[in-house]
């Protein structure tokens, strides 16, 4: 009876079977997953009818970035698996540099030395398995010394004669370049990058940095795990999380002393020390702490007080609050005092700065006497983000969206943070509006039958009283300004201040202002309309910044009323000001006076 056709094709399947090809196969497999190998750009032939390919032994290699394997060979592969390593390794130490032009072959004390060198290599690397003809140990040294020596001595030992991968023949072979990538390449330098980011991987496994290697199955953290749950499962906070970084970094964590965790607001990245141990329920309490940190914006409101106490007093709030909320398990040793709940930071801040002896000994996520609040990114920061504004609507978002889903119970003090930072701070032009508003007066025009009257066409028989100023209204209405024009002082910040100067100056009818220039010495320009102090206003000196001299010129100046202030433009690197009325400060966003400011500061951005 003949066979079916299923029959035929299941024969013919069967013929068809390579078990060779399979292990070879199978061997390759076992290379690939080392990740310092498998970013080697190579080629692998394995045709019957390759001249190159050995006729005894494994594989051959060429400098033109192919391993040559031998079609016909039996092997496990855990042989091919050492075999094609071995192979690689010789284009990762250099023994076969791709080059254009005529080649010329290494003699057989080269061969033999190359081979040596990549066998004990592969004791410390081990990829597959290692041939049982081979010898345990090998000579010190690099393959040019190696080599020399054998050369004095009149000939290569036995043992490692013909310890390649091509059998008696010569498992390397340099050929010219035959362009099939345009670039020559440097297999010695691939091999190192890819063998420095595979030692790298391991220390970062090591240090908690990573849990799998590269190209392996990679888990969460436990801390990474906290972050996601607030983005899938928190609202109030999981827009705050969305644009969180985490950076979990042993080393970096040791340098710079984080206990256990750290934030830095401006760069957006909390810190985490890998190598302490907390279930989920911890790390989540851990994250939370540090996000509010971050979008209250803590670090900002210290203000002048001392930035460890302020720490302090803010993590007693924020704890109280997770507690509160139950927002996962408050770690061992973070600050909680059940009777400072319901008080803001700053009132916590005025009740414990007087025990300053105390309070130094207590540990915040970072560690005993140092904040978790950072001033300053630990790398370099990433490009630049609205951060109030990234903060602000997170926060906000989040508690609309945590009120509408009823997830549960806010404290009052959160809410009402919140909601203050739902409406923004004025912008600095504003706030200098407001303050001319407030301190310079507007002239106020005065009725009088002694001017020309005026008449209505509807009336004109009845006379009316005009209007006008008087000179002794026009000289109360000005104010000072004292401008700084050092060599520091930047045009932009110039140009935008007395702009703004003059446009609001303009707005209520002040016709001049009494300006001072001053750098190494003082400049009297006398009163100047406010349409000239931005656009014509010459600038004197650009010598050291001493403003106090300009400033006492100003105050005692006959012709400045007593009660008109004084508007400072610095960009802070000036001398301490003493200014005796009414004054405010215009300098950069970012700069600090140095000194503590008596009137408004305004800052320009």
């Amino acid at each position: 009876m003949s066979p079916t056709r299923r029959q035929k094709q299941q024969q013919k399947q069967q013929k068809k079977k390579d078990p060779a090809a399979e292990d070879c196969a199978k061997g390759v497999q076992l290379v690939w997953a080392n990740p310092a190998l498998a970013a080697m750009e190579v080629k692998l032939c394995r045709e019957e009818e390759c001249e190159v390919a050995p006729r005894h032994g494994l594989a051959r290699v060429s400098s033109n970035g192919r391993v040559h394997l031998n079609p016909t060979r039996h092997a496990e592969p855990a042989d091919w698996a050492w075999a094609i390593a071995h192979a690689l390794i010789h284009l990762g130490f250099g023994h076969v540099p791709a080059a254009t032009g005529e080649r010329v072959q290494p003699d057989r004390y080269d061969l033999a030395a190359r081979c040596t060198v990549v066998n004990r290599f592969l004791l410390t690397f081990p990829v597959g398995r290692t041939p049982d003809h081979l010898p345990p140990t090998y000579p010190d040294g690099d393959e040019e010394r190696i080599a020399a020596a054998w050369r004095r001595e009149g000939g290569i030992p036995a043992a490692y004669e013909h310890c390649g991968t091509a059998g008696g023949d010569p498992d390397q072979l340099l050929s010219p370049w035959d362009g099939w990538n345009l670039q020559v390449p440097d297999w010695q330098l691939a091999f190192a990058h890819a063998l420095t980011r595979t030692m790298s991987t391991a220390l970062d496994l090591a240090g908690g940095r990573r849990d799998a290697m590269l190209g392996g199955p990679t888990r969460l953290q436990p801390w990474q795990q906290a972050l996601s749950w607030f983005v899938s499962s928190y609202p109030l906070l999981g827009g705050i999380a969305s644009g969180i970084t985490l950076v979990a970094d042993a080393e970096l964590a040791r340098a710079h002393g984080i206990s256990v965790a750290a934030v830095n607001a401006e760069a957006g990245e909390i810190y985490v020390n890998p190598l302490r141990r907390y279930d989920d329920e911890e790390w989540r309490f851990i994250l939370a702490h540090e996000m509010l940190h971050a979008a209250l914006r803590h670090g900002d409101r210290c203000g002048t007080r001392d930035p460890y106490l302020f720490n302090v007093a803010c993590d007693y709030v924020i704890n109280g609050w997770l507690v509160e909320m139950q927002v996962g398990t408050m770690p061992e040793g973070l600050l909680h005092d059940p009777e400072l709940a319901g008080l803001s930071a700053e009132e916590v801040y005025d009740r414990i700065a007087g025990d300053l002896r105390r309070i130094r000994r207590l540990s915040t996520p970072r560690g005993k006497g140092v904040g978790d609040v950072l001033g300053g990114p630990l790398h370099p920061p990433r490009d630049h983000v609205d951060l109030d504004g990234f903060y602000r609507r997170g926060l906000t978002q989040g508690l609309d969206l945590h009120q509408q889903q009823e997830r549960g119970f806010l404290p009052a003090g959160l809410v009402e943070e919140i909601r203050v930072l739902s409406h923004p701070p004025l912008p600095w032009d504003a706030r200098l509006a407001r303050w001319f508003d407030e301190y310079v007066p507007r002239p106020e025009p005065v009725r009088s039958y002694a001017r020309p009257s005026r008449r209505q066409a509807a009336t004109p028989g009845i006379p009316r009283a005009g209007r006008y100023f008087p000179p002794e209204e026009i000289a109360r209405c000005t104010f000072g300004v004292v401008l700084d024009t050092s060599g520091s002082m930047d045009r932009t910040l110039l140009g935008k201040a007395l702009g703004a100067v003059a446009s609001y100056a303009e707005a209520r009818d002040v016709p001049a202002a009494r300006v001072v220039f001053c750098d190494a010495a003082p400049h009297d320009a006398g009163y100047l309309p406010v349409t000239d102090i931005a656009g014509r206003v010459r600038v004197h000196g650009r010598g050291g910044t001493v403003l106090q001299p300009g400033v006492d010129l100003l105050l005692r100046a006959e012709d400045f009323p007593p009660t008109a202030p004084v508007l400072v433009v610095t960009d802070g690197w000036c001398d301490v000001l003493r200014v005796r009325r009414e004054h405010a400060y215009l300098i950069p966003q970012g700069a600090r006076l140095p000194f503590t400011a008596r009137g408004p500061v305004f800052r320009v951005s």
